[in-house]
């Protein structure tokens, strides 16, 4: 699995680039014929490995969508990794200001 165009990309970018999960996928594994959970889950750890986090956090099965590919050590990278936390926290029960979630649901569903 070759993501390291991508990385590139990212950086070329200022730090975040819109990629399709069609392109992730042929980048990933030309000769899959689906795009499996199990192969999105290998495809976040490798991006994971080069530095960089997705928006949303968990890549969607359907080749047809979208997501947006961010460094992480760019100032919204880090940014994304906080309100992932804040999510994370949401989600057991702990989050320290509940309202905010209240207010941006769509945050909440791209952040878990």
């Amino acid at each position: 699995m070759d993501l390291t165009i991508i990385r590139h990309a990212v950086e070329v970018d200022h730090g975040i680039k819109r990629v399709g999960m069609d392109f992730l996928k042929h980048r990933a594994a030309k000769d899959r014929v689906r795009l499996s959970a199990d192969l999105c889950a290998q495809i976040s750890a490798e991006l994971d490995r080069l530095g960089l986090t997705t928006i949303p956090r968990t890549l969607p099965t359907s080749e047809n969508e979208y997501v947006w590919v961010i460094l992480k050590d760019s100032i919204l990278g880090e940014i994304t990794q906080v309100g992932a936390a804040v999510a994370l926290l949401d989600k057991m029960g702990m989050n320290p200001v509940p309202q905010v979630f209240e207010q941006h649901p769509n945050a909440k569903r791209n952040l878990v």
